[in-house]
């Protein structure tokens, strides 16, 4: 097998890794998966920001790990979790980095949801109390 490229962020591809205080919530099914003020909130190019929540923020007794891995030269290499309560819909629906690229290095130990595989990601907007 080749080995795999490593690419930097740079003014082409530009990658931002910023906290993020305000209260993040993901729901599946009416549960709750995960709840923080520690979201890291990482913006790379073009894409959609993507808020990545510590572990210890996530009820992992949802999550169950699949086989699915995925690579990206920035940020390395992505191992998966379904979330069983939320069917099909929630398959691999979770994504990690555990040994992220310097780069990104920030996100260890922190878990992103895909959007359209959980019921909701909100962010609460800055100020607001819950």
């Amino acid at each position: 097998m080749a080995d795999k490229p490593v690419l930097q962020p740079g003014p082409d591809h530009p990658i931002t890794v910023t906290p993020n205080h305000n209260r993040v919530i993901v729901t599946v099914a009416g549960k709750v998966v995960a709840d923080t003020r520690n979201a890291l909130t990482l913006q790379e190019s073009t894409y959609p920001p993507v808020q990545y929540v510590p572990l210890e923020d996530v009820d992992q007794s949802l999550l169950e790990r699949t086989s699915t891995e995925t690579y990206c030269p920035y940020k390395g290499d992505a191992s998966y979790y379904s979330i069983p309560l939320g069917g099909d819909k929630s398959t691999d629906a979770v994504w990690e980095y555990q040994s992220p690229y310097d780069a990104v290095a920030p996100i260890k130990g922190h878990v992103a949801f895909w959007d359209g595989r959980v019921d909701s990601i909100d962010v609460e907007a800055e100020g607001a109390r819950a």
